[in-house]
């Protein structure tokens, strides 16, 4: 028997949406402040995804203020395939509302967006039969729009409000068969979090609610998995129906921290009575008939693409005077934008961590800059360690705080930075309790005159629990003061189990 495991989609990939093309499926996942934004994500069998790049990947089709509010951004986008095209719906917080952009190859490109004067957030699209497009958004209210033209024609008017939970959000509207269903997720995005379904015969109501609702939640539980709901639907080509949601694995003795933010998980779905029944989400399960694995991404990025790695992100925005993979060939040269990662319009490009246990690493050229290598929640949450003019330096940043936490002299030139992340579940020796943080978090550095740690440091304080918001931890290398050059930025990560 061939299995999975699960998420399928680990670190900060929530909310998300998937659709089916033939035999293929697509996936798009809420990216928040994050640009290039909304992550565009290609799979043959629903367990094995690849990044093919994102949907708003140029400055035109994503302006934000530059002091945008960090998780906001783009929340809960749905992605459909209709008519021959790609639609994508979703909602700019803080910078216009819902928009839609489609797109003929869902690589792209991606048209500008076509905004809709549409109220609420986590729009979402269904046709029907006569070619009518219908809109949830949250709350639940139901619209008929113009998806061309940008218009909404009718509504939106309510049509269900879920189980009488909190913040009843992130709705799908489904034909399927004779009934149209629409699920929504409930109870909050933290621990309540949970997923409910109703049914009527016309997508305006009246919706009968399903008598085992919610169909999902890990709610009270001491399950590996929580804050399970905000989901989508797929039927696969063999007739089977899975189920996308977001999730989290909290680590660390009570209370409990999850690092990684909301990842995405699959499980089966059977219908019984005309219900969709979901159980337990597991972290292991039977695979689907047919597995279509693509060859493992190589670990090391060295700079030699003409472009930059679509899983690569910046806070906000990424300026075209700020980096280049041209300047000197084979490196990524950034230019500082600003002086601090305290603040907002600095320098810096990362990737999602993924993994619980993992090493990050990169050589870097500081020149007479500053430059490094950091660890981010937000800007009020990071670790950093960092290079100038011959010293390197581990920084804490924690809510109001700070420090310079050590430091050590190299020889001037390029060192390599690392970050390593070790669960944290063994008792201290020295005061015989428990660790009580998910990880640990190891900052190193190599140079000509050999490697050393600088410091080890409690990763509680870059938690969802301490930071607050809807991301996860981001990895990324920045320059704050002049420029420098990165020879490669590598990603090591260990577990079976996160894939």
């Amino acid at each position: 028997m061939r299995m999975y495991d699960n998420p399928v989609l680990p670190g900060f990939h929530p909310d998300p949406s998937v659709c089916r093309v033939g035999a293929d499926y697509y996936m798009v996942c809420s990216s928040f402040e994050y640009f290039p934004a909304l992550p565009v994500f290609h799979s043959r069998d629903l367990v094995n995804w690849r990044q093919i790049g994102n949907v708003l990947d140029r400055a035109g089709q994503f302006e934000v203020p530059e002091d945008l509010a960090v998780s906001d951004g783009i929340y809960a986008p749905t992605i459909r395939h209709h008519d021959g095209r790609f639609h994508v719906i979703t909602t700019h917080v803080g910078g216009g509302g819902n928009f839609l952009v489609t797109a003929e190859r869902p690589e792209g490109p991606w048209s500008d967006p076509v905004w809709i004067d549409l109220p609420g957030i986590d729009p979402d699209l269904a046709w029907d039969e006569d070619g009518t497009c219908w809109s949830a958004v949250a709350g639940v209210g139901l619209a008929r729009i113009d998806p061309a033209a940008g218009k909404v024609l009718d509504g939106p008017v309510p049509v269900w409000s879920g189980s009488g939970m909190a913040d009843p959000e992130g709705p799908h509207l489904y034909r399927i068969g004779e009934w149209w269903y629409l699920m929504v997720a409930e109870g909050g995005t933290a621990d309540g979090h949970s997923v409910s379904i109703a049914r009527a015969r016309s997508p305006r109501g009246p919706f009968e609610p399903a008598p085992h609702n919610p169909v999902l939640s890990h709610r009270s539980t001491g399950l590996p998995i929580q804050c399970t709901g905000h989901a989508d639907l797929v039927q696969a080509a063999d007739g089977s129906w899975w189920m996308v949601l977001l999730g989290t694995r909290p680590r660390g003795f009570f209370p409990k921290f999850h690092v990684l933010g909301r990842e995405t998980f699959l499980v089966p779905v059977e219908w019984a009575d005309g219900w969709p029944c979901v159980g337990t989400v597991r972290e292991r399960y039977e695979a689907p008939a047919a597995l279509h694995p693509f060859p493992p991404e190589p670990a090391r990025d060295d700079f030699d693409a003409p472009a930059l790695a679509p899983h690569l992100i910046s806070p906000r925005r990424r300026p075209d005077g700020a980096w280049s993979l041209a300047e000197r060939p084979g490196w990524l040269t950034l230019h500082a934008t600003g002086d601090s990662l305290d603040r907002p319009g600095h320098t810096f490009v990362g990737r999602r961590q993924q993994h619980h246990d993992c090493r990050v690493a990169t050589r870097v050229d500081p020149g007479q800059g500053r430059a490094g290598l950091s660890v981010r929640m937000d800007e009020a949450h990071h670790y950093d360690i960092e290079v100038c003019r011959g010293t390197v330096s581990v920084l804490a940043r924690i809510g109001p705080v700070r420090q310079c936490v050590a430091q050590l002299v190299v020889p001037e030139g390029p060192v390599t930075l690392a970050v390593e992340f070790c669960s944290a579940d063994a008792p201290r020796p020295a005061e015989g309790v428990r660790a009580g943080g998910p990880d640990t978090v190891a900052f190193s550095v190599e140079s000509s005159d050999g490697g050393a740690t600088v410091a080890e440091l409690d990763g509680r304080y870059l938690s969802t629990q301490v930071a607050g918001g809807f991301t996860g931890r981001v990895i990324g290398m920045y320059v704050t003061e002049g420029s420098a050059g990165f020879d490669w930025f590598e990603y090591i990560g260990r577990g079976a189990a996160d894939r």
